[in-house]
């Protein structure tokens, strides 16, 4: 991990596919886990690493032949053949996963450079040893003996040596490519039959939604007609209830006209007593007659009274005034005549 170094990092939710089935998708983690892009300057190679805890969940190395797919908003797959095996990332947003998507491409195409140009040393070095070794050969026409002549005839082996392992390291490529073509053939179809199911997993999602949209509606008007029925149940409890109240109002009124038939039996008595207090009423009102009369006559002999006594209290005023005045004189003497005796 020290040659490597960390080139982009995002969150998601990490998948793998069912190895039995090839259709479902298995959790590998619980939650949203980082996932990096690494590159490995030593080998000049590319790989996708993400670890929940202690525990590696995708070390997939980039090659060119690797595809990411985008199959909904937020959820992408590639296939990885030496891993036997198909990754698959849930984001939560379509820009992440969009951001994830061209950065794969990316590192996808610097794989493939350099893979062209590890093929391009390769040719050159084995194009190189085949020249070195038709030149020792000829060489070793043109001279008899010499240091030099053996010097160069082991030169000559190494470069055959270096050929030879050449050649089958590239027998052992194309087995490998072949290899890998025949697994990414599988993963491919795998991929397809994924696509499908989930293309059949969508068909079935919206005609459940349809359904479930179906029976909300359903279910709706089945409120709505509970909500009718409440409301005339409740609209008949308030008419059995009215109906109640006029059947006592009715009841009240009979026992009124039963009273009143009752009272009519006794309406002539009540006439004459009704006569005979008429009577009494206009002798009473001519005996009030009299009595105000009366008390008009008091009250005009009290205004007289009063007139009389306020007469009174005046000339009683006038006359005190003037008592005072003959006391006042009275004391007057009286110091007069106790200052003459005491004066003899």
């Amino acid at each position: 991990m020290c040659r490597e170094q960390p080139i982009f990092t995002t969150r998601a939710h990490v998948f793998q596919i069912d190895p039995n089935t090839k259709k479902n998708w298995v959790p590998a983690s619980k939650q949203a886990v980082t996932v990096s892009y690494f590159y490995d300057v030593t080998r000049n190679s590319y790989r996708i690493i993400s670890v929940d805890g202690a525990k590696v969940i995708i070390n997939s190395t980039i090659t060119p032949n690797m595809t990411f797919t985008k199959t909904s908003q937020k959820f992408g797959q590639w296939a990885d053949s030496r891993a036997n095996t198909v990754f698959g990332l849930g984001f939560s947003s379509e820009q992440q996963l969009t951001k994830f998507a061209e950065k794969f491409q990316e590192v996808k195409e610097a794989a493939r450079l350099a893979r062209d140009k590890s093929q391009e040393k390769i040719e050159t070095s084995s194009n190189h040893s085949q020249a070195s070794s038709v030149n020792g050969t000829d060489d070793e026409k043109a001279s008899c003996a010499g240091p030099a002549d053996t010097h160069l005839k082991s030169e000559n082996d190494k470069l055959k040596i270096a050929l030879t392992q050449s050649a089958a390291n590239v027998k052992k490529w194309e087995i490998e490519l072949q290899t890998l073509r025949e697994s990414n053939a599988r993963l491919t179809s795998a991929l397809q039959e994924s696509a499908a199911s989930v293309e059949q997993w969508k068909r079935q999602f919206s005609l459940c939604r349809d359904e479930n949209d179906r029976l909300r509606n359903k279910i709706d008007e089945l409120e709505e007609q509970c909500s009718e029925i409440n409301r005339e149940k409740e609209k008949n409890t308030q008419l059995k209830r009215r109906i109640e109240e006029l059947e006592s109002e009715l009841r009240e009124k009979e026992t009124e006209l039963i009273d009143l038939r009752k009272q009519s039996e006794i309406i002539p008595q009540l006439m004459s007593e009704c006569e005979y207090v008429s009577e009494k009423l206009e002798a009473a009102e001519r005996d009030n007659q009299n009595l105000e009369d009366k008390v008009r006559s008091l009250k005009t002999d009290i205004e007289e009274s009063k007139y009389r006594q306020r007469h009174l209290k005046v000339e009683l005023k006038s006359f005190l005034e003037v008592l005072d005045g003959k006391i006042d004189d009275l004391h007057d003497f009286r110091r007069g005549l106790s200052k003459l005796g005491a004066d003899n």
